[in-house]
């Protein structure tokens, strides 16, 4: 009586068709159903679309102005240290390694960042990142010898601001779907805005206060914002089913990953160069410190109002055309504007223009890779991503100054220019190869489904669509690439050229 029993409310839960499932026991077997509860909470799960969502786009706006905001003034503290020689026997060479080590720095930690989520939360690694970066700040303003700028304002800093950024950069995704690129937008501008305030206050604190108080105010300001911002951040990371692998060393086997890689090489070679050196450019042209330090406070306003325009038009026009369009609009303004700018009117333009475009980069990062590899995956492609950005963002200044020309009265910078100029476009160019290879993977994608039909087979539950997706471009699915069609059909010179050139919404 009791077998009768077990096996009608098998037959009643639908598990007769399952040839795997051998006894009524194998239904409390944890390590089977854990991973089937997990795959279905992503399939099914929906994102708000806001909500708190808004909240959490708040708290990350204002980490980035305390951040990377804050980092982007140090274009006028070099632009201090070249020009009264703050720690003797320092070369500009050094002065300028210490800027870009923050950012490498920042990147460098972003698998232990992604392992500390994995295993801690989110919150923990928030807070980690605020003592770094207040502790760095705080640190700095007793630094009386080149190691300890180093140290402090170089490694200390980027440590905070690596936690901090990689701790945060992931859960807006998590609460935006339809309005995604915008939300990152708004995200984004705010190291524009962080850029725009404490290059001016940094600018306006020095003379008046003094180099070490300067340090302590933005400390202690950092540390305040921070700190409410970290701990009112909620993630999504189980709704999601997010993988926080810190190597997803699979990823570097597709193209179009590495593709992305490189458009991320190209756009920091840039960015960098252009970020640190503009206030000094300035002096370089015959304008004043002050003049230098309202250069820099432009470029950064520039960024805090193109930004979240950008992510606005990405949700519009797509994503990948945008990014790939403004990365080449960046390099052509180096190149056309900023080479034959000589007064304050027009660096200032230069300035304002090129900086809604500059930052496209950072503004886009995560929508773009998540249009890639899929969501559950951007944790993982987002850590391998900062850790090969730590070469570029360590070097592109240093680069930049010993591309100084100092015995040309007019054009110290123009070979920087140049330079900065092609590496934009050198980026947009393998952004524009992966556009090509994502609308033959999505022409590839709906050739399949005419192909397998409109229904599934009797008994197969049809995958979602981002599901799909993932699969055709890792070509697993036969039914997605065309009945057997072969992966790297999508790589043809003549269908790469052909998404390249289409007028598609991507």
């Amino acid at each position: 009586m009791a077998d009768n029993t077990s096996i009608d409310i098998i037959h009643s839960r639908g598990y007769e068709s399952d040839p795997n499932l051998e006894s009524p026991s194998d239904l409390d077997k944890p390590q089977e159903s854990a991973p089937l509860d997990t795959e279905s909470k992503y399939e099914q799960d929906v994102p708000p679309d806001g909500g708190y969502g808004w909240v959490c786009v708040a708290c990350v706006f204002w980490i980035n102005a305390h951040t990377w905001g804050i980092n982007s003034s140090y274009g006028v503290f070099l632009s201090y240290y070249l020009s009264h020689d703050v720690f003797p026997n320092t070369s500009a060479l050094s002065y300028a390694f210490t800027g870009g080590l923050s950012i490498s720095c920042a990147l460098l930690v972003a698998p232990v960042a992604t392992y500390l989520i994995h295993v801690f939360g989110t919150r923990l690694t928030l807070n980690l990142g605020v003592f770094f970066e207040t502790l760095s700040l705080i640190g700095s303003s007793f630094a009386t010898q080149r190691w300890h700028i180093f140290l402090s304002q170089g490694v200390c800093f980027g440590w905070g601001m690596g936690f901090l950024f990689v701790g945060s950069v992931g859960i807006i995704p998590q609460w935006f779907s339809r309005r995604r690129s915008l939300a990152m937008g708004i995200n984004a501008a705010g190291s524009g805005l962080g850029g725009l305030m404490y290059s001016l206050a940094v600018g306006a604190i020095i003379p008046r206060l003094g180099l070490p108080w300067a340090f302590r105010i933005l400390g202690i300001i950092a540390c305040v914002v921070n700190l409410v911002c970290a701990n009112l951040l909620r993630d999504r990371n189980q709704a999601v089913g997010s993988r926080h692998q810190a190597f997803a060393l699979p990823l570097l086997k597709r193209p179009e990953f590495l593709l992305f890689l490189g458009w991320g090489v190209f756009s920091m070679l840039g960015y960098v160069a252009l970020l640190f050196s503009v206030a000094n450019f300035a002096l370089s042209v015959g304008l004043t410190s002050h003049q230098g330090s309202v250069v820099s406070a432009l470029l950064n306003l520039g960024q805090g109002l193109g930004r979240p325009f950008v992510g606005m038009f990405s949700d519009r026009l797509g994503r990948i055309n945008i990014a790939t369009f403004l990365t080449f609009l960046c390099g052509l303004f180096c190149l056309v504007i900023w080479t034959f700018a000589r007064s304050m009117g027009v660096v200032c333009f230069f300035a304002v223009l090129v900086g809604t475009v500059a930052g496209t980069y950072w503004a886009t990062v995560t929508p773009v890779l998540a249009e890639i590899i899929g969501l559950r995956d951007l944790p993982s492609g987002l850590s391998i991503t900062w850790l090969v950005l730590v070469p570029p963002c360590t070097v592109s200044e240093a680069i930049a100054l010993l591309l100084r020309d100092n015995h040309a009265r007019d054009s110290v910078y123009l070979r920087v220019q140049i330079f900065t100029g092609f590496m934009y476009i050198g980026g947009s160019l393998c952004l524009w190869l992966v556009r090509g290879w994502k609308i033959a993977d999505l022409a590839q994608t709906a050739a399949g489904k005419s192909l397998a039909g409109s229904s599934p087979p009797t008994g197969v539950k049809e995958a979602p669509e981002e599901s799909k997706i993932e699969k055709a471009a890792a070509g697993t699915d036969p039914q997605a690439t065309g009945r057997g069609a072969p992966k790297m059909s999508l790589w043809s010179p003549i269908g790469l050229l052909r998404g390249m050139v289409s007028l598609q919404r991507v």
